[in-house]
Order: C-alpha cells, then structure tokens, then sequence
C-alpha cells in the first residue's frame, strides 16, 4: 500500500528575475516589477510530499523527523533570509524563478531520499501563485 506523507515549511528570501543579456527595458517587459534591480521578496510556503510503501515494521513511508531535519538542512538553512541571486550558487547562472528554485530544493532533498520513495516539491512564492515539481 503506498501512501504519502507531506510536511509544510517556509522561508523568506529575495530574487530579482532577468536574463543578463537583456537591457533593464527588456527585463522589466517579460519580468516587470520582479526585474527590479534592487531585488524584491517573498515568503515562501513549501509543501514536501514523500509517497513509498508503509514499513511493516515501523508503520512509517519515512520518520517525519528525518524529514524534517532534510528540509531544515537543505532548503530553511540553505535559503531562508538570502538574496539567492547574490547568495545561492545554483542561481549565479539560473534565474531564480519559482520554477527553478522549486527544482533545486527537489534534488536537494532527494539526494538525501532512499531510492525507493517518490518526492513532489509544492512552492508558493505567494498564496495564488505555486508551482509543484516531481522531478520529470
């Protein structure tokens, strides 16, 4: 019997969205107000959903509490209260949209997942907009 578990977080951070080889004209008409270049932020709302079959022995798909420190260490330590532009290497060369970093913290933390468990990453970067990312 599979089953998925999920845990909520959140973290705030800052971005500015623009590609380098546009002009700031350019940037602000596929970007608008999130191109400024002074940065702007969010409070992100994470939902990390694991789904796996049920341990026999432990009743458990995962501890919680595993899951938990995962998300602590790859995504609340790694990201909260950064301008991730300026502050986070994987968006030195990728632009920071919720879509990109709803990616990064899917191998993030499936780098820390046994093989066997399914992950599904749901990022809002404010409550309409929201991205989910299973990693296909």
């Amino acid at each position: 019997m599979r089953v998925t578990i999920s845990r909520k977080a959140h973290f705030n951070a800052a971005h500015r969205l623009f590609h380098p080889n546009w002009d700031d004209t350019k940037n602000f008409e596929v970007f608008g107000k999130c191109s400024n270049p002074n940065y702007h932020g969010h409070n992100y709302e994470l939902i990390v959903s694991v789904t796996g079959e049920i341990n026999p022995e432990t009743g458990f798909v995962m501890n919680l509490d595993d899951l938990k420190t995962f998300i602590l260490e790859e995504v609340e330590d790694y990201l909260d209260h950064k301008n991730l532009n300026v502050e986070v290497r994987e968006f030195q060369s990728l632009n920071p949209t919720v879509e990109n970093i709803s990616v990064v913290i899917w191998n993030r933390i499936r780098a820390r997942l046994e093989s066997h468990l399914d992950l599904k990453v749901t990022l809002y970067e404010t409550p309409r907009n929201f991205v989910e990312y299973s990693g296909n």
